[in-house]
This record gives C-alpha cells, sequence and structure tokens, in this order.
C-alpha cells in the first residue's frame, strides 16, 4: 500500500492513455512540481460529484478506482501555470482518502495487476476498426503526435488497448468510467464499450 497524491477530474485516465492539462491551483502546482523533482507520479481519480476546481464550502466525491500519470513534458509559461503531458501507468484501487489544509486529497492506493493482452474476437472488431479510422482522421488533419490524444504505438490488436481508448474518448458518465476502470477482463471491458458504439461513435 502507498500514499499517493490525488486529482480528481471528469475524465478518466486509463493505462497507455494520455493527458493535457493546464495546472493553476496552488494544491496542484505545488503537487505537480514535486512529482517533476523526485520523478513521482500522482493519482487520477474520476470525479462523481463537485467540480474540478475548488470554490469555497465545495465538496468532492470520487471513484473508488483510479490511474497512476506520469509526468513525460512540461511548460511553465508563467510563474503560476503549468501546462504538463502525462501519461497513464498503473491502475489502482484506492482504500482510503484524506483531505489537507490546502485541499489536496492525498489517498492510500493497492496497485491493481493486469491480464495479459488479449487479441480481439471477430464480434468485437468493428470497435478497432472504428478507433483506427479515428486515428488516420487525426493524421490526415495535421495533427501532432504530440497534441494527439492517443499515443503510438497504436495496439489495435489487443483488446484492453482497444477498449481503454475509448474508454478515454467517450463521454461516459463517471460511475461507468469507474465501473470500466474496476473490470478486469479487457475483452470484458471491449463488450461493454461495443454497446456504447453501437450507433457509432458520432460524438467524437
Amino acid at each position: 500500500m502507498e500514499t499517493l497524491p490525488l486529482f480528481p477530474l471528469s475524465s478518466a485516465l486509463f493505462p497507455a492513455g494520455v493527458m493535457h492539462l493546464r495546472i493553476f491551483e496552488v494544491r496542484y502546482l505545488d503537487m505537480i512540481r514535486r512529482c517533476i523533482a523526485e520523478d513521482g507520479t500522482f493519482g487520477v481519480v474520476p470525479l462523481i460529484s463537485g467540480r474540478e476546481v475548488r470554490v469555497p464550502e465545495s465538496s468532492e466525491t470520487f471513484a473508488s478506482v483510479g490511474t497512476r500519470a506520469r509526468i513525460e513534458k512540461w511548460e511553465a509559461p508563467m510563474p503560476a501555470l503549468l501546462e504538463i503531458r502525462c501519461v497513464g501507468t498503473t491502475r489502482f484501487r484506492l482504500t482510503s482518502h484524506e483531505q489537507g489544509p490546502y485541499g489536496l486529497w492525498m489517498g492510500e492506493v493497492i496497485d491493481m495487476i493486469d491480464a495479459p493482452p488479449q487479441e480481439i474476437p471477430e464480434s468485437l472488431q468493428s470497435a478497432a476498426n472504428a478507433l483506427g479510422k479515428f486515428i488516420a482522421s487525426l493524421q490526415q488533419d495535421g495533427v501532432s503526435a504530440a497534441q494527439m490524444p492517443i499515443a503510438p504505438p497504436f495496439r489495435l490488436d489487443e483488446a484492453g488497448w482497444v477498449a481503454d481508448r475509448w474508454s478515454e474518448l467517450l463521454p461516459l458518465p463517471s460511475s461507468e468510467q469507474e465501473r470500466l476502470l474496476s473490470m478486469e477482463d479487457p475483452v470484458a471491458r471491449l463488450e461493454r464499450i461495443q454497446t456504447y458504439l453501437a450507433d457509432g461513435p458520432a460524438s467524437l
């Protein structure tokens, strides 16, 4: 078990996922600076209720599962602003959490062991095909690799990788993000994602 600083967000992060964040709240500026100095990670957890930006007398409720985020790139365009690109590494379960005096949440976490990569069943191949087309459309539009919402290598033959990327891209409610993060079986995750793709990823 380990104590980890937490970052509740309305968008979930999954292993191998990328996330671009603008950090300006004091509680998170200090946290990110420590992570950069110590090459540490922080935990991204889906926000169930409350606001991402802290306001007086507000409260936050978040999921009991999340993903470790490791900072790959950062810039400081202003003294009180950090722009970071982070990558998801390991999922974890949150056993307890408490909020510090400046509003930063700290949690006791236990890392989850990912299942070995599994091939995509033929019945779910359409989900991988649709994701491949989405990636190709971004490339054709000239979106740079640094700005893409999906980072290579593109493992379009792995059920878990495809399911995780759709879990980040689709506008899913926080409760569904929590459920998908909790699922151990990558094929089962992709089966659940397929239900959201039945009418096509029109939201993208």
